[in-house]
């Protein structure tokens, strides 16, 4: 299996290391535009199948041509290339996951379905931690009721040792993490998908194991990804929320309610200036990019099985690897990534652009994620 990476950040970074070590895998590219960024992402892949590949995704040859080269490929780049690069994998042979970030984006790339069958392809956007592997969990629990009722998703990525300000620290990008913040929700609720749920508000209290104590969870965009759609009409209610230490809802809703989550420029001493783009600096720069993380997953579904009710819970609460150095954000998010990238090469997947939960065998996908390590536990309760 040959396999090319498309970006050398930190989920690129992650994704080559696990890719590395699959006994089927011949070859790993990991591509970037800063070559220092690719040779890096090689240097924590640290196997000999990998290699670097100086790359600028906005040439269309030049990623053709490397797309042609490998039998999958995984996007860890800007959601904004996602849909150019899922239809050059389709013209290039080349099955296509990325890590996605963005609705619009996501819906457009499942358009492509006709052209990725036709061209013997599977397209998987979307793919990661939330949204990501919460999809394929969410199938599975569902899959397993007579009759399912309720998803319920809450996800967090937290420093195991909060700190002021925010009490959060950087596991991803701040631009990512402004557009949760902002951007409407997608819900199910009494049957009916919404789609202008507001966010930071319906904050809930949430009891996890030690040292953690009581958390607050609050709804956040884009965790559902294609989940309101494929379970509508399966399932009555299903929402996501992000986890957080308590109080940060508050805190970062009074930022978006004076208005500085703004793309809109406002004078400023005769400047226009978006108050997003100060923002955004100002939390790059006063709240760290850490590395001992933790990753909190609960979903669950309930519903009922041989007569009785019947809850399906997938938890999983995950720390840096201190042998690797990858982060538990890192792993959480490109491992489930990679897995899919693997399960495409390997034809476990169909042709054609399908979400997720739709395209995989979700027991597969969560032997998969075991046996990377990931401290998924899954229960199935009755009465």
């Amino acid at each position: 299996m040959r396999v090319l990476i498309l970006g050398g950040g930190l989920m690129g970074r992650a994704a080559a290391h696990d890719l590395c070590r699959q006994p089927d895998t011949e070859d790993v590219v990991i591509a970037d535009i800063d070559p220092a960024k690719a040779e890096a992402a090689v240097a924590v892949a640290r196997c000999g199948t990998a290699r670097p590949l100086t790359l600028d995704v906005r040439d269309r040859e030049a990623v053709v041509a490397a797309l042609r080269d490998a039998d999958a490929a995984l996007g860890a780049v800007s959601y904004t290339v996602n849909f150019e690069l899922a239809k050059l994998a389709i013209e290039a042979g080349c099955h296509w996951c990325d890590m996605g970030g963005n609705n619009a984006v996501v819906a457009a790339q499942l358009q492509l379905d006709e052209e990725a069958k036709r061209a013997g392809v599977s397209v998987i956007p979307d793919t990661g931690l939330a949204p990501g592997m919460v999809g394929p969990l969410a199938m599975h629990g569902v899959r397993g009721m007579d009759r399912a009722d309720s998803v319920h998703i809450r996800v967090g990525g937290l420093p195991r040792q909060p700190e002021s300000p925010l009490n959060y620290m950087l596991v991803f990008s701040v631009q990512g993490l402004i557009n949760e913040y902002v951007e409407p929700c997608v819900a199910i609720r009494d049957g009916r998908v919404v789609d202008d749920i507001e966010p930071l508000v319906d904050v809930e209290t949430l009891e996890v194991p030690p040292p953690f104590g009581t958390l607050e969870a609050f709804n956040t965009s884009g965790g559902t990804s294609t989940l309101p759609s494929t379970l509508k009409g399966k399932v009555r209610n299903l929402d996501y929320k992000t986890i957080r230490y308590p109080g940060h809802a508050a805190q970062v809703r009074a930022m978006l309610e004076l208005g500085l989550m703004s793309d809109e420029p406002l004078d400023v001493a005769g400047v226009a200036v978006a108050p997003r783009d100060v923002l955004e600096r100002l939390i790059a720069l006063n709240i760290p990019m850490g590395d001992d993380d933790v990753v909190l997953v609960r979903v669950v579904v309930e519903g009922e099985k041989d007569g009785r009710p019947a809850r399906a819970i997938y938890e999983m609460m995950d720390y840096r690897d201190e042998k690797t150095g990858l982060t538990a954000m890192m792993r959480g998010t490109a491992f489930p990534s990679a897995a899919i990238c693997a399960m495409m090469g390997r034809g476990e997947t169909p042709a054609g652009a399908v979400p997720q939960e739709l395209a995989l065998d979700c027991d597969r996908f969560i032997e998969e994620l075991k046996a990377r390590g990931l401290p998924l536990e899954v229960r199935f309760e009755t009465g």
